[in-house]
């Protein structure tokens, strides 16, 4: 019986994430248990474990006593985790362009390419295969730079929803921008220029800001 819990509560887990992904629920939207089981025809307990795990990953808020609700994040909240990444990122970068083999290039060459291909606007574009990929390339970079204590504080500021959101806020000159970036940081990697490779990252993180903002 857990095991059938289980599978249906990840299955909640996988609807409520798209759903909230395409504003069906909207940030700050009440999640009434009993509503959401009639609509998805499932029992409270998956829901309820549903909701738990999306409060995990940051895409739910469980209030005491105020019921479930889609996570939301001010202006301010979003400046924040941004001046942590533009502080932080670049630096990571840099180091590990000092550090990186050539068989770390060709798999984040690798990364970049195949995020070209899923993620170029158009009519083929796929955002659930490139936002693992993203994850990816910027994991190496921070995997390269061997820095735990930079590490650490920068996945304290990087929400997964809160990427995964924005990739979906991205507009076509945007998304082309952020895809080149991929890219270029590689080229300054592989030309052993940190400088290069800092710069690009910067801009890439401020063309990120500029999306989450104007959408927030």
């Amino acid at each position: 019986m857990a095991t059938l819990v289980a599978t249906s509560a990840e299955r909640v887990s996988d609807v409520l994430r798209e759903l909230i992904l395409n504003d069906t629920f909207a940030p700050g939207a009440r999640l009434a248990e009993m509503e959401l089981a009639d609509q998805l025809g499932v029992s409270r307990t998956p829901i309820r474990e549903a909701l738990r795990q999306l409060a995990a990953e940051g895409w739910v808020e469980l209030p005491p006593n105020r019921g479930a609700r889609v996570a939301t994040w001010s202006v301010a909240e979003l400046e924040s985790v941004f001046d942590v990444r533009c502080t932080l990122e670049p630096r990571l970068t840099a180091m590990a362009t000092e550090k990186a083999g050539a068989a770390d290039l060709a798999e984040l060459d690798d990364l970049a390419i195949r995020m070209v291909a899923v993620g170029s606007p158009g009519p083929d574009q796929d955002l659930d295969a490139l936002i693992p990929l993203n994850t990816a390339f910027h994991q190496k970079l921070v995997e390269l730079a061997d820095a735990p204590a930079f590490a650490a504080a920068l996945a304290g500021a990087v929400r997964t929803p809160l990427v995964t959101r924005n990739f979906h806020a991205y507009d076509d000159a945007s998304m082309r921008r952020s895809l080149a970036h991929h890219v270029e940081i590689v080229a300054a990697m592989r030309a052993g220029d940190p400088q290069w490779a800092t710069a690009v990252m910067t801009a890439h993180l401020h063309n990120a800001r500029a999306v989450a903002l104007r959408t927030a």
